[in-house]
């Protein structure tokens, strides 16, 4: 009986107590009570209260993960990405790394240009005499190529330096391959017709403007040099230093870019009158819409009214490979060729793009 007592009068301090005093009740506070059931009864709530507490940190600690990646995943996945006040994606700012939070750190290769292979490419007019007006550089002979041939292009860019000017700028390298390869021409062993190296460096300064109705985003200073490694008569070779403009409104970006050629001495020059044909600079328009991403690349000399221009479509086939369609009228599609009008169709897939 006297044990119910002492039982009972244990309930009634408890039920007295407001809960959260005894929530807050520590190990030195339960040790102070002197009598034995009550601090049971205090060392339970003690313990009740801390499972609780670790159950709440458990999920806090859970959710940390997933917090981090949907972070992550509102700087990358397209579908909940950075955007635009009228709903569309800022595929500059992601693509260029311009605003601190699209920024992922230096040395880390990214795409450039479109990364492409098409299966078969069609000229109207393979040059089977290439030549330029520089001494050694004629070819005598034909060197019969097929109208049919395959054409790749590998290109990517990796920052080596980010933040400067206040956080406005980055350095980057890039270097684009570009090969045209006579794979189904067996009487001539299938060689590669062409391969162009461009390795370039570049600063991109993030801009915050507003031109024409269009976003400001980047300017571009760079040098690009560009040749085909080979040997006379067939070496091609310049470089250009280049002023590059990036706007957007909407889907649709724009890419100015004017350049002034480095000019060499007579003696080294392999195609002194490249810009007769190739022009000051070339105009690239791209257009999303959905998973299709539209494209044109214009250049145009006053030397003749020389125009060309490139048209690409890139659709949807398989994950994050595309279909790709290329459609070429003008001078350069290969550097070989930068002085001879070709119209070309290719067809093939894409890894990357350019937006």
């Amino acid at each position: 009986m006297h044990h119910q007592n002492r039982f009972a009068i244990a309930v009634l301090l408890l039920a007295a107590v407001p809960a959260p005093v005894v929530a807050q009740s520590s190990l030195a506070d339960c040790r102070l009570i002197t009598d034995p059931l009550v601090r049971l009864a205090c060392y339970d709530q003690l313990d009740t209260h801390h499972e609780a507490s670790v159950a709440d940190s458990e999920q806090a600690v859970a959710a940390l993960p997933a917090a981090h990646a949907a972070s992550r995943d509102e700087r990358t996945h397209p579908a909940i990405a950075q955007r635009h006040s009228d709903g569309s994606p800022d595929t500059l700012s992601q693509r260029w790394e311009l605003q601190p939070e699209d920024k992922f750190g230096r040395f880390r290769i990214v795409a450039y240009k479109p990364t492409y292979a098409l299966f078969a490419r069609y000229s109207g007019n393979p040059n089977q005499l290439p030549s330029t007006p520089a001494p050694g550089h004629q070819v005598t002979s034909p060197l019969n190529l097929d109208s049919v041939e395959s054409k790749f292009q590998l290109s990517f860019k990796a920052k080596a330096l980010e933040n400067l000017f206040g956080g406005y700028g980055d350095l980057w390298f890039g270097y684009t391959q570009q090969s045209s390869w006579q794979v189904y021409n067996s009487l001539n062993s299938a060689p590669f017709r062409e391969t162009d190296y461009e390795p370039e460096a570049f600063l991109t300064l993030r801009t915050n403007a507003h031109f024409l109705g269009f976003d400001w985003k980047l300017l571009n200073l760079g040098l690009v040099h560009q040749s085909n490694g080979r040997d006379l008569p067939l070496s091609r070779s310049w470089n250009r230093a280049y002023a590059q403009f990036g706007l957007q409104r909407g889907n649709l970006s724009l890419f100015v870019r004017p350049w002034l050629r480095i000019n060499e001495s007579a003696g080294t020059d392999d195609n002194p009158d490249i810009t007769d044909f190739m022009g000051h600079g070339d105009l690239l328009a791209v257009y999303q819409r959905g998973s299709n991403e539209f494209s044109a690349l214009t250049r145009y000399s006053g030397v003749g009214n020389r125009a060309t221009v490139q048209l690409d479509w890139h659709f949807p086939l398989i994950g994050a490979l595309k279909g790709y369609v290329q459609v070429f009228s003008g001078y350069g599609e290969t550097l070989v060729d930068y002085n001879i009008h070709q119209n070309t169709i290719g067809v093939g897939v894409s890894l990357t793009q350019w937006q």
